[in-house]
């Protein structure tokens, strides 16, 4: 029996995401559209208070999806695709914070040469640091690691924190209290 499109489209949309996964699996390209449709929205919210703007949020769900889209089939637990496209879509987020605060610091040392700036052996620790910073931070759990950007670097409040990451305030408290003391170890010799 053929469908037309106004009812396929019906059809996908009250299919639970763990068969849409199933379907898009397969290579059923409604199906992953459904998912897009879905789950978008919450994606381009969440990753506008990480990146601050809607033009680069939506360059960073555009990402997220693509990645999705390759990974599909690695996907387990297709009920689980919206908490697995949150995490891709943070992680692309996070990734832009990261180039664009490492572009800015760039531009910062080019644009405002100062006598510090200009001495090599400045520019090699001051690099060396931002390295060791994200080496620390690339060491942390995904958990500490989420929390500490998005307090040290988004500033989200710890209320704001707990909502995203669906996690209690004290859960949030602890994590960014092991991230901070993690990252303060692994960054002694930097004092």
């Amino acid at each position: 029996m053929a469908r037309r499109d106004g009812e396929a489209a019906t059809s996908l949309g009250d299919l639970s995401d763990r068969i849409l996964v199933e379907r898009a699996s397969d290579g059923d390209d409604l199906a992953f559209g459904e998912i897009v449709r879905r789950h978008s929205g919450l994606m381009r919210a969440y990753t506008s208070r990480i990146v601050g703007s809607l033009s680069e949020a939506d360059d960073v769900v555009q990402e997220a999806f693509a990645i999705a889209w390759k990974q599909l089939p690695t996907l387990r637990d297709g009920s689980a695709v919206k908490a697995w496209l949150m995490k891709i879509a943070s992680r692309e987020a996070f990734a832009l914070l990261k180039k664009r605060t490492t572009d800015a610091a760039l531009d910062d040392e080019i644009d405002a040469p100062t006598v510090e700036s200009t001495n090599p052996e400045y520019v090699a620790v001051h690099n060396a640091r931002l390295a060791a910073l994200s080496r620390a931070l690339d060491a942390l759990p995904e958990a500490q690691r989420t929390t500490w950007l998005l307090r040290e670097i988004g500033g989200f409040s710890y209320d704001e924190i707990a909502e995203q990451a669906e996690l209690p305030v004290s859960t949030v408290r602890g994590n960014l209290a092991r991230a901070r003391a993690s990252i303060m170890i692994q960054m002694e010799g930097w004092r």
